[in-house]
């Protein structure tokens, strides 16, 4: 085996921490989000359910984002901030692979940019044929929703959507990227 060097997680948080964004919906729904170029922000359909929400970064609090595109069917939604660009999250160029180590970052109970570890235990359907979806055993809980699943060089893997069976659900990043690109607002 081959010695590696310890991994850096308060690093790693506050690199995540960064792009990971706290959505309010008017008080009706609370979730977290992912940055994206151009002003974007990637989180699950769920999470939004109005046109216009308010944001809130490490920094900053309230700013504002309209929706510009929701597939409840994907459970995904982009939104664009008004007037204001942010880092960006780094997206990995490689799945998610069973065994690999990750971490989720998100809003649960009001707490911003926790942060949780587990391991990938598979990369599977829930559903029969259904799409693949990551299966990890991180902790998620209410809030986590459209956070980010990383590896540990602080690329995204997939968003977080769900508890299932006691494992965090995320959505692969492929799937992400197709949504993203189907809106035609915003390359990746």
């Amino acid at each position: 085996m081959i010695a590696s060097a310890p991994i850096d997680f308060a690093a790693l948080a506050e690199t995540l921490r960064r792009v990971t964004v706290e959505i309010t919906d008017d008080g009706a729904g609370r979730g977290s989000g992912v940055l994206w170029p151009r002003g974007h922000v990637v989180t699950n359909a769920h999470v939004v359910r109005r046109s216009r929400v308010s944001v809130g970064t490490l920094e900053r609090d309230h700013l504002q984002a309209h929706l510009v595109a929701r597939s409840p069917d994907a459970d995904l939604a982009l939104l664009q901030l008004d007037g204001i660009e942010l880092p960006t999250a780094t997206i990995a160029e490689t799945p998610a692979r069973v065994g690999s180590l990750v971490v989720a970052v998100g809003n649960p109970f009001g707490l911003r940019g926790a942060l949780t570890a587990g391991i990938v235990h598979a990369i599977a359907p829930i559903a029969r044929n259904g799409a693949p979806w990551i299966h990890a055993d991180v902790r998620l809980a209410p809030g986590n929703s459209g956070g980010p699943l990383a590896d540990m060089s602080g690329a995204v893997v997939g968003i977080n959507a769900m508890v299932a069976g006691g494992l965090a659900l995320a959505m692969p990043i492929s799937r992400v990227l197709e949504f993203v690109l189907s809106t035609g607002v915003v390359r990746s």
